[in-house]
């Protein structure tokens, strides 16, 4: 089979981020491969190694994302390709990022293609999606558990809480929910073999594309932190008076009622 993963270079969420004039200041973030594309490299992995075939990895960004394309090869990957866009794309989006893909995709003869679910980055869960719609095959998102039988792809999605079994063919596109798998850790012998793996670099001219194909159809406007959680408040007293002060508050401080 010949799998594709769409994988994004993320920041590690569980490190502090710090935000400055509308923007995450990238010095001393930590970056990490998207949590849900995690999924989605264990499960190409899993589907080549019953199925046979071949795992490639692509990432649309900097070259910095050289080093969560090394971890997904070092996971097991066979074939890793950075579309650089650092010097053409200035402010993309979700529509610029699955432009460029599927342009890349479009010649490649997929057999499947897996996403994570959403991106913790911004979770819009847009870019696989919009690959499928424009390559023109079916997508199942949030998926589960996923079994192929020659052309005949039987699906577990999640659907808020409860499961929905889809039956379709290839090609696909899925998205990985949590739950598919157990992502692996890259092992020495992994990392080792890694550093040998085939990386191809490309950049929008080698796919025909230019700046006006792949400019962003939304604007960010400003990004900003949670306001920090205040202190939690003890009511005291009788029950029919700490009824009494929470109403009150609920009406007058909280205004949620």
């Amino acid at each position: 089979m010949n799998i594709y993963v769409l994988l994004k270079r993320t920041f590690d969420t569980e490190e502090k981020i710090s935000v400055a004039n509308g923007q995450i200041q990238e010095d001393g973030a930590e970056f990490i491969i998207n949590p849900y594309d995690e999924y989605a490299v264990e499960e190409a992995i899993q589907i080549r190694d019953e199925k046979g075939g071949e795992v490639t990895v692509v990432s649309v960004g900097s070259e910095e994302a050289e080093k969560q394309l090394r971890t997904a090869l070092a996971m097991g990957a066979d074939k890793a390709v950075l579309i650089n866009t650092e010097d053409d794309v200035e402010n993309g989006d979700q529509y610029t990022t699955a432009k460029i893909l599927a342009e890349f995709l479009k010649d490649k003869k997929a057999d499947l293609i897996i996403a994570g679910n959403v991106a913790i980055d911004g979770g819009s869960g847009q870019v696989g999606p919009r690959v499928a719609d424009q390559l023109g095959i079916p997508y199942v998102t949030t998926i589960t558990d996923i079994k192929i039988e020659g052309e005949s792809v039987h699906i577990v999605r999640d659907v808020e809480g409860d499961s929905e079994k889809i039956e379709t063919s290839l090609p696909l596109l899925v998205t990985a929910q949590q739950g598919l798998n157990d992502p692996r850790y890259p092992s020495l012998p992994g990392i080792m073999k890694a550093k040998k793996k085939p990386l191809e670099e490309l950049e929008l001219d080698d796919l025909d594309l230019d700046e006006d194909d792949v400019e962003a159809k939304t604007e960010t406007i400003d990004v900003f932190l949670p306001p920090k959680k205040e202190a939690g408040r003890v009511l005291e007293g009788d029950l029919s008076d700490q009824v009494k002060e929470l109403v009150n508050l609920l009406h007058n401080e909280a205004k949620v009622i």
